[in-house]
């Protein structure tokens, strides 16, 4: 696990943090993300939300959450339930939960969102945010765009995307890497971001992802939208807001501060011992683990002993470059589950 490069003055400002839970997988990650919270960041002072999706015409099933152990856990860990409206994404594409639900947070309070995937491994208070200077995870792959070879490449496909919000594409660009590499262009994954308002970031957001998804520049015909479209849209609201790349010294977030382990297959395979030890560690007290045994992954990776299997096969000072070799092989091997 990487550290903290240097020492930083922590952040002094109080702020809030959310994430999503509603009925399925995301209801039992979000209750290990707050147990991982409340055990390894004690002294976190701010409010905890479950941001939670409600009954209405773009959810053909109730989205809340459907496990009363699960909310009796998150309630006996000081976790708020958050009702949100979808009034624009649902069903058809989920990940704008993480854009719908910022408005439903407190006005005015900085705040920090985490995707429900993520581990809490250390004291949040250390991390050294600047809410006026937002940003968010760099720990990604070019996932988007995918050039087509006759077509635009990446600098005329974001170019056409800062055009179309007025923005200022030049200085968004790290000029430390080569012309059409992917890292020369803003790019994040949506793991985590962060500002002093969640309703000056949401509604931005949510304004950029409809401009995009209803209206994209002509650049973006031979592009999918689904499932990118918020980690399209968020480069250019942190641009926008003032934010950067570097906003964030690295080493605590995606670090030794948290970990988006995204899948629990892929955390047995590729994380830390530390990641390993606090999932189990969270996952041990009776309350948690009557409510997360109902999780078919956590119960075969975490509670029958299947994860400790899967990394036994893997060399992690030697994993594969690119993380579909490294499902691949969960794979071949039986281990997948999510």
């Amino acid at each position: 696990m990487s550290t903290p490069m240097a020492p930083e003055q922590a952040s002094s400002e109080n702020f809030n943090i959310c994430v999503i839970g509603q009925a399925g997988r995301l209801q039992y990650e979000a209750l290990l993300f707050v147990a991982s919270l409340r055990h390894f960041s004690p002294g976190f002072r701010g409010r905890v939300f479950v941001a939670e999706p409600q009954p209405g015409p773009l959810w053909p099933r109730d989205p809340r959450i459907n496990d009363g152990e699960v909310l009796a856990a998150l309630q006996a860990l000081e976790a708020e339930i958050l009702p949100f409206e979808s009034a624009a994404f649902g069903a058809a594409y989920p990940y704008g939960n993480k854009i719908e639900a910022l408005t439903a947070l407190p006005k005015g309070q900085a705040f920090v969102f985490f995707d429900t995937d993520t581990l809490i491994l250390g004291d949040l208070a250390a991390v050294p945010f600047d809410f006026t200077r937002p940003s968010a995870s760099l720990k990604r792959e070019g996932t988007w765009p995918k050039p087509e070879l006759y077509g635009p490449g990446y600098g005329q496909i974001w170019r056409s995307l800062y055009d179309k919000f007025g923005l200022d594409y030049d200085s968004s660009l790290d000029l430390s890497q080569p012309d059409e590499y992917w890292q020369r262009y803003l790019y994040f994954n949506a793991g985590f971001f962060y500002f002093h308002c969640p309703h000056e970031f949401g509604e931005k957001f949510l304004s950029y992802a409809l401009a995009i998804r209803d209206d994209p520049p002509a650049e973006l015909v031979c592009q999918s939208l689904d499932p990118w479209l918020d980690q399209v849209a968020l480069p250019l609201v942190i641009h926008a807001l003032g934010g950067a790349r570097d906003s964030l010294p690295e080493g605590y977030l995606d670090g030794a501060v948290s970990c988006h382990y995204r899948l629990f297959p892929l955390l047995y395979a590729r994380e830390s011992d530390t990641v390993v030890e606090a999932l189990e560690t969270v996952c041990a007290p009776n309350r948690i683990k009557k409510a997360l045994k109902a999780h078919e992954p956590i119960k075969r990776m975490v509670y029958q002993g299947r994860g400790a299997k899967l990394r036994a096969l893997f060399d992690r000072d030697n994993l594969p470059r690119k993380e579909q070799a490294i499902r691949n092989r969960i794979k071949r091997e039986g281990f997948w589950i999510r």
